[in-house]
């Protein structure tokens, strides 16, 4: 099989790499590049296990080729804690009960961060909606809800809306 040069950058750093033209991004993520925090699930976009960030963007990782990559910023959930400090949103999962297994909650984290990020004070429905794409096996998703709310509370306070 051919071989393409793909450059990528993943958690703010630069890889060159070698992909096959129908090799997806996660399938680069977790096997070159060993981030495993990106789940496979279903492998068909229905689960929301595989998701990352691409430009900011909520994408499943299983849907996208990796040469579509090409020159686009992605975050994966080992990106998301800065120097050994837990984001709000990887804090409000633990504080807030939000994780059984947790094989759904880099997806479902990274899928929160990206909406809050366009909306900061979201509503119970706005998350709801958000998170249509996400499924959780092991949990009701009212504790997840709580923890991606709390977070958002806490901006709205930061930038003085209640």
């Amino acid at each position: 099989m051919k071989k393409y040069k793909l450059r990528l950058n993943i958690n703010d750093i630069d890889y060159t790499l070698k992909v096959g033209a129908g090799e997806t991004l996660l399938d680069i993520i977790r096997d070159q590049l060993n981030l495993t925090g990106t789940k496979k699930g279903c492998d068909s976009g229905a689960c929301g296990s595989c998701t990352i960030l691409m430009d900011g963007m909520a994408v499943k990782s299983c849907l996208v080729l990796a040469l579509q990559a090409e020159g686009r910023k992605i975050l994966t959930i080992e990106g998301l804690a800065q120097d050994g400090v837990l984001h709000p949103l990887q804090n409000a999962f633990v504080e807030k009960w939000a994780i059984q297994c947790g094989y759904c909650t880099p997806g479902m984290i990274l899928t929160s961060k990206a909406l809050l990020d366009e909306n900061p004070k979201p509503s119970e429905d706005d998350i709801r909606m958000y998170l249509t794409g996400n499924i959780c096996r092991c949990t009701g998703y009212q504790k997840i809800i709580d923890a991606v709310a709390s977070v958002g509370q806490l901006q709205g306070e930061r930038h003085g809306k209640k």
